[in-house]
């Protein structure tokens, strides 16, 4: 497989692997439970990392710089879109986000599983880019379960609220572009589910075919 896909290229300072790493795309409705899904994940499902994401709002709560994302200025952000460091980025209820470039290559290339969590506009674009992506989609069951989970994480003022209620039927829209559907109804057991998608990706035959090839041999 070429060193370069697309939107990826092998960092050079990555020797070539036996097997690439997955890269999982995970999308939904701000307030659809994708982050908290994906933290339970990352502490259930070994040998997966998380890309931490740019942005220019402002923390959150306990959000922790380098942990749920890189906080920066706008004249930063732009700065790093004029160097071609983002595989994707979009402008989202006013703010920019975007995924770094560098760390999504050097986690696939080096063998390794990656999740990224991201808005539709982003899925898309990870989804051309990268075509061996795996993308997964958090449907919330109801725009009232949405609307009391975006109120009880107490991080929006009422004119933010409903900003991202009223952007929620479009992006909903987008779920038939995605490869899987989780219903968020209960957290275990949407987390289960996740965690099951991304295993079950593991063990596909196409990812495996060096490993495969290798067992065949000693046989022969």
């Amino acid at each position: 497989m070429s060193s370069k896909e697309k939107g990826l290229e092998r960092p050079d300072s990555v020797g070539p692997q036996e097997m690439r790493g997955i890269l999982f795309v995970v999308s939904s409705p701000s307030g659809g439970g994708k982050g908290t899904l994906i933290q339970r994940v990352l502490k259930q499902v070994p040998n997966l990392s998380y890309s931490v994401s740019y942005t220019t709002r402002a923390p959150r709560n306990a959000e922790v710089e380098g942990r749920e994302y890189f906080f920066v200025t706008p004249e930063k952000f732009e700065g790093m879109v004029a160097a071609g460091e983002f595989l994707e980025w979009a402008q989202v209820h006013g703010k920019l986000y975007g995924t770094s470039r560098h760390q999504v290559a050097r986690e696939v290339f080096e063998g390794r599983d990656i999740i990224l969590e991201v808005d539709v506009q982003g899925a898309a674009s990870v989804r051309e880019l990268v075509t061996d992506s795996v993308s997964i989609f958090i449907l919330p069951p109801s725009v009232e379960i949405l609307r009391q989970r975006l109120i009880a994480r107490a991080t929006d003022s009422p004119e933010e609220l409903e900003l991202r209620l009223r952007h929620a039927p479009a992006e909903l829209k987008h779920y038939k572009a995605f490869g899987y559907v989780i219903i968020n109804d209960e957290v275990e057991g949407a987390a289960k589910r996740l965690s099951c998608i991304i295993e079950a990706e593991r063990v596909r035959r196409a990812r495996q075919e060096p490993q495969i090839k290798r067992v065949g041999e000693s046989f022969s």
